[in-house]
Parts: C-alpha cells; structure tokens; sequence
C-alpha cells in the first residue's frame, strides 16, 4: 500500500481526532484543538502541541476545540485542521489526493454536512463522504448493520452521547445529548472544588475519572491522591478521594445519559424493540469505558449493555471498513463531492 494508499477516514471527534487508513488501521490519534493568538487571529498549533498549551498559554494565546458539543463551531479553524490531519497522515511527498471519509454526529443539519464535506475538499482530499457517527461505531464494532434486525449502538464521546437505532443500514431512531466525557469532567472538578475547595484543572479531572471513576458504587473502592490550588489560602494543596464519590459526582451527568438511551428506546417500534432485547445495547467511544457503565444501563434499562471491543476506536475501525467497501455501503455514505 505505502505511498499509493488513497483512503483516509477521519473520525472528528470533540476530544480526539482519529486517523485511520485501511490496511494500516489508526496512524494518528491527536486532541481535536487548534491554538490561535488572539491579535491576528492566527494558527499558532494543531493536535498535541496545541493541547499542551491548554491552561497554560499567555493570554495573547487561545487554545480553541472548532469542535465543541460534536458540532462545527468554527468553519476556518476546523479546515486548518483537517488539513493538517490529512497532511499529517499522508506524509510530505504525496502527489495524490485521498478520498477522504469523515463522521458526523447524528443529529448533523445538511448544511454543517456541507460544510464539512467543503473544508476536507478545501484540505486536500479529492473525493469526501460523510457518514453519521452511530452508523461507523456500529460497522467498527462489528455489527451486521445491513440484516433487518435493530441493533442499538450507544456512542460516548467527549462532547456528545449518540444514541441510535439501526436497521437496513439506516438510523430508526436516535437522539445525541450534548453530555458526555467532558461533562462529566467538568462534574468532578465541580465536586472537588465544593468538597475540598481544591480548584483542579480539566486534564486532572480527567485522570481521576479514568484511575477511579465508576458508574456504580463499588465495594472495594479505588482510591487517588488529587493536587490542586486550594481556593482559600491560594496555594498548591493535595487530597484523597474514593471512588463512590466520583459515583455522586457524575450522577447527574449519568442520569441525563440513561434518559437519551430510554427516550430512544421509547420511540423504537415494537418489531425493533423485541431484537434490542435479544442483541442487549452495544456501547461504544471512550466515556463508554467508564467502569460498570453497562451495568448500570442494564440496570436502568433491562436491557443487557455489552462493550464493544477496542471501545475508543470503532468510529475510526468504522470509516476503514466503509471506506474499504464503498460499493456495499453506498446506502449509508452521506454526501460525494
């Protein structure tokens, strides 16, 4: 493949953006931010650079995520950034333009798929799909969505949760709430800063989802030691927090989750609702690996809720395969030039 591999898929995520080329699977996993200074309003760094100068930047210098809640926010920004991307993967010597797929949020107007489909063209790629997000993480995950049976796919990312029922290769039902691992960052550092009056930053919250967080209480609680700026007295302070706090933490957050999967499962016909039971829930994207976040939408729902293999990447594994079988998923593929 080498030089001549053609096909690109993007999945353009809130947090991270992916990178994925048939045959060589994910080549580029970087954070969906762009720093810009604010005179001249000029690209200063893309993807980690950008990122490490998140909370840390003078202020003539703003770290900007043109992805916010999984919508486009800023057009401009959003093409830089694809065209880096693509660049980035295709190396400096490529004479040929790739097709480019990228995926959407489901709840996308036709006009931001427009737009998108504009700025990959903009960025270098000769032809662009767009394909809608639940639909890739359920082809990447493996499900057969073309047998006309329901399968429901629940996408957690860091700006959105996708909820989507899919069947003949279309989407019956869903919905996409703007809640998903951000938010749910963004509830711990709340939490501590009521608890402890440590103010803590993003990237730290973060950790501490990922090293302790659950959905559900457990008996052997884990436990992390969290540094911050204490609010009172200003200075750098440390403190220990268990897991079944971050559980009340991110309650509310949880909750609004749980209700985007019953709304969804409340407007699927019947026919479809019996194959739900039968196939449980597949739940993809990072926020999903949150411990025992499928048992507690098995306990909200009755339904079984299983984790799909490789959870963080089957949006991207999604483009590949699409992309690597255009002809067999032209129902699905949005929009070409």
């Amino acid at each position: 493949m080498g030089i001549f591999s053609k096909k690109l898929g993007i999945d353009l995520g809130t947090a991270n953006t992916l990178v994925f080329v048939p045959g060589k699977g994910i080549v580029l996993n970087e954070p969906s931010v762009v720093a810009v200074s604010e005179q001249d309003n000029k690209i200063l760094a893309i993807g980690f650079d950008a990122k490490d100068m998140i909370g840390k930047t003078p202020d003539s210098i703003i770290a900007y995520r043109p992805m916010k809640d999984g919508v486009i926010a800023d057009y401009r920004v959003t093409e830089a950034m694809l065209r880096y991307f693509i660049n980035k993967a295709m190396g400096k010597f490529n004479l040929f333009k790739p097709d480019v797929m990228v995926s959407v949020p489901a709840g996308v107007t036709s006009t931001e798929r427009r737009a998108v489909v504009e700025a990959a063209i903009k960025a270098g790629a000769k032809n662009a799909y767009v394909v809608k997000e639940p639909i890739l993480a359920a082809i990447g995950a493996g499900i057969p969505i073309y047998e006309s049976k329901g399968h429901m796919v629940v996408d957690i990312g860091g700006g959105t949760t996708d909820v989507a029922v899919i069947s003949l290769g279309g989407i019956v039902a869903s919905t996409s709430v703007k809640c998903a691992g951000n938010k749910i960052d963004q509830a711990i550092a709340d939490y501590i800063k009521k608890t402890f009056n440590l103010a803590i930053g993003d990237r730290t919250a973060e950790e501490v989802k990922i090293k302790i967080g659950a959905a559900i209480n457990l008996e052997e609680e884990l436990r992390v030691t969290i540094k911050g700026r204490d609010f009172i007295q200003g200075l750098p302070r440390s403190a220990q927090v268990g897991t079944n706090e971050i559980v009340k933490a991110i309650d509310g957050e949880l909750k609004q989750i749980i209700k985007a999967i019953k709304d969804v499962l409340q407007e699927t016909p019947p026919e479809l609702a019996s194959d739900i039971i039968d196939h449980g829930i597949i739940m993809t994207g990072g926020s999903s690996m949150l411990r025992n976040l499928p048992d507690l939408v098995y306990r909200k729902t009755g339904v079984k809720a299983t984790l799909a293999e490789d959870a963080l990447y089957c949006v991207a594994k999604g483009t590949g395969i699409a992309l690597d079988h255009l002809d067999v998923y032209k129902k699905t593929v949005l929009s070409k030039k």
